[in-house]
């Protein structure tokens, strides 16, 4: 009997508490730096890949690319791409902005005029 069923995605959350080896502003700043370095060394592999096979197989011209019509379905999926790169890249801010909302949440501040 084959096996359809699809693979559990489970969340990448770090447990515990993340280590601190600077002051926490520049753990952060390192923390982004770090990931921006990541996602660019990826991407500039895959742009390589992309210009050797399209090369070696005549695929297209780089005035192709140059001249390329942005539709709305791919500015739609562009877009969706980028708001995750930047969520990935701003994740310990995030992250320290929402447990300072948690916080804030669990005080009993009321305030008047």
């Amino acid at each position: 009997m084959a096996d359809d069923k699809k693979p559990v995605k489970l969340p990448r959350t770090a447990k515990g508490k993340k280590p601190i080896y600077f002051d926490s502003t520049t753990d952060k700043l390192l923390s982004m730096v770090l990931t921006l370095m990541g996602e660019l060394s990826v991407m500039r592999d895959r742009l390589d890949t992309v210009e050797r096979l399209a090369e070696k197989k005549g695929v297209f011209k780089l005035d192709d690319i140059e001249n390329y019509e942005l539709t709305e379905e791919v500015n739609k999926i562009r877009g969706e791409r980028r708001a995750a790169y930047i969520a990935r890249v701003l994740k310990s801010v995030q992250d320290e902005l929402d447990a300072l909302q948690q916080q804030g949440d669990g005080m009993n501040v009321e305030i008047t005029q």
